[in-house]
């Protein structure tokens, strides 16, 4: 039964990155396993239900990768460039166009926005507490570690919007120099301490 769950839930995600929210169906998640309508309709009850569940499972996983990146044995610093490389749109982290789409659907839907409101509160404590961590092991300075996750959020969060939504409009290179400044000034490092990528 949770196997099935977790299979209709990948399904769904893979064609809300397909189709966009508004334009997705039950069908569309059913024929992509070969099952019925009424399969899916059995275990989420509306759409509605089924895209709220399918963001959960889809932050679920990121946040879960991020807990590794962050758990890492190293320094504060490392755990934390690690991290903001991952999640930037330059890095690997898959989805983007996904979390596009239910922001925007969030604005209507309230299941959704809660959904994704706790993703955006998690991501932001889980670095703040790294960048606290640092603080407090002299590793580097920040009077506001929980300003400093939101500002470097919203830092990327822009940058994938501009980078998903709009295709040339920022280079990958320029993307990651920024959020590599972006980082070295929030950490009060010298500029020379942020490596740059060409």
């Amino acid at each position: 039964m949770a196997e099935r769950r977790e299979e209709l839930l990948r399904a769904a995600v893979e064609q809300i990155e397909a189709r966009g929210v508004a334009a997705v169906r039950i069908a569309d998640v059913a024929s992509a396993l070969g099952v019925s309508n009424a399969l899916v309709l059995y275990h989420f009850s509306t759409k509605e239900k089924l895209v709220a569940a399918a963001f959960a499972y889809a932050a679920e996983s990121d946040l879960a990768h991020l807990g590794k990146l962050l758990g890492r044995r190293t320094t504060a610093l490392r755990r934390l460039r690690s991290a903001v490389r991952w999640y930037a749109p330059t890095g690997q982290a898959k989805g983007w166009r996904l979390w596009i789409e239910g922001w925007a659907a969030a604005l209507r839907e309230p299941a959704l926005r809660e959904v994704t409101r706790d993703l955006d509160k998690r991501w932001k404590a889980a670095i703040a507490e790294v960048i606290a961590e640092g603080v407090a092991a002299g590793e580097f300075r920040c009077p506001d570690p929980m300003g400093a996750a939101l500002r470097l959020t919203a830092l990327l969060d822009g940058l994938a919007v501009q980078m998903t939504s709009y295709s040339g409009a920022v280079s990958r290179a320029r993307a990651q120099e920024w959020v590599d400044e972006a980082l070295g000034r929030e950490l009060g490092l010298a500029e020379t301490t942020t490596p740059r990528h060409g």
